[in-house]
């Protein structure tokens, strides 16, 4: 089969590509950059999700499409967040269906729950995203079954939890920044509520196994082994050897100076940061775990395993993937800059 990767060189796109070239399947990948560490095996052709005529063209022979072109939520796009992860997702899916693509493989987001109360999340919860990212993953994600509803198209929906994993900056980068320098942790609330991640491996691996099993439906994937958030915290502190200490801010003081801050540009985290993070969040994984599925890392196996990544990237004075991704690179830390240094 030939398959094609939207957002090919991005975070999540990328291993999606390298594991299906090492599944022995053709790959062509489309994305705004290039990134150069790609194998030369997989075919790259430039493309933006919203050029309709571009879109057209990278979909011809192929049978299986990978939608993974997105805006996210760390860089803050405003509107744009509409144009690229709705409208440019619409234009995938139709573009698909006119080549005659077999299966269709669209990446979502857990942001399109919002700040559920109920849980676990199941495909049952309602869908009530509390932010721009949140609405626009969630819109997008209707466009694409709207797109393709009715047709002999094989549509999988995947809805990852926070990833973390090997290479994993952006917003992590702070965090781990703050651990090494024996920084205070900030958090909103106790952090006493139960918190799920979802490690990059493990996620490829319930892709791959949703993919092979060709089971259309949605799909929240998330670790099977988690505490609460301060604890995953802790013990990453611990494990590091840092001094840190995580200290509780009262949500309804910090919440509204986060917006404020955000608003004047001044703040590194966008609204999915800090109108969630306080809260419980954890997916039911059962419909994954009944096709086979075993996460073989739990939240505090794979912050460490993140920490030490970052650790060595530290030291060999590197940045991933150009710093194109917003998931492989550094972050501005902007206002957190001059706090830290108090």
């Amino acid at each position: 089969m030939k398959h094609l990767v939207t957002g090919g060189s991005g975070f999540l796109g990328n291993m999606i590509a390298r594991r299906l070239l090492s599944s022995g399947e053709e790959v062509r990948v489309v994305d705004i950059w290039r990134d150069e560490t790609q194998p030369k095996e997989i075919e790259f052709q430039f493309c933006d999700v919203t050029d309709r005529a571009a879109v057209a063209k990278a979909m011809q022979g192929i049978d299986a499409v990978h939608h993974n072109a997105a805006l996210v939520p760390l860089t803050k796009s405003g509107k744009k967040f509409w144009e690229v992860n709705v409208v440019g997702s619409q234009i995938v899916a139709e573009e698909a269906l006119k080549a005659g693509v077999k299966c269709f493989i669209h990446m979502s987001s857990s942001a399109i729950f919002g700040a559920p109360t109920q849980h676990p999340i199941t495909n049952a919860t309602p869908t009530q995203p509390i932010e721009i990212y949140g609405r626009s993953k969630l819109a997008g994600e209707l466009a694409v079954k709207k797109a393709l509803e009715n047709t002999d198209v094989n549509l999988i929906i995947i809805r990852p939890r926070t990833i973390l994993g090997n290479e994993r900056l952006g917003i992590f980068q702070i965090l781990f920044e703050w651990i090494h320098e024996n920084r205070n942790i900030f958090i909103l609330g106790s952090g006493n509520h139960g918190f799920q991640f979802i490690h990059a491996e493990d996620l490829m691996d319930a892709y791959m196994l949703a993919w092979e099993k060709q089971k259309p439906g949605a799909y929240n994937v998330g670790t099977d082994r988690f505490g609460t958030l301060r604890e995953g915290l802790e013990h990453l502190i611990a494990h590091a050897g840092s001094t840190s200490k995580v200290k509780s801010i009262p949500p309804s003081l910090a919440i509204p100076l986060l917006k404020f801050l955000d608003f004047i540009k001044l703040s590194p985290l966008a609204p999915w940061h800090y109108l969630t993070y306080h809260k419980p969040f954890y997916f039911d994984v059962s419909d994954l775990t009944e096709l086979g599925w075993k996460p073989k890392y739990s939240n505090d196996e794979m912050l460490q395993s993140s920490y030490e990544s970052y650790i060595k990237l530290l030291s060999e004075k590197k940045e991933i993937g150009g710093a194109v991704s917003s998931h492989r690179k550094n972050v501005n830390q902007r206002i957190l800059s001059f706090i830290k240094r108090l």
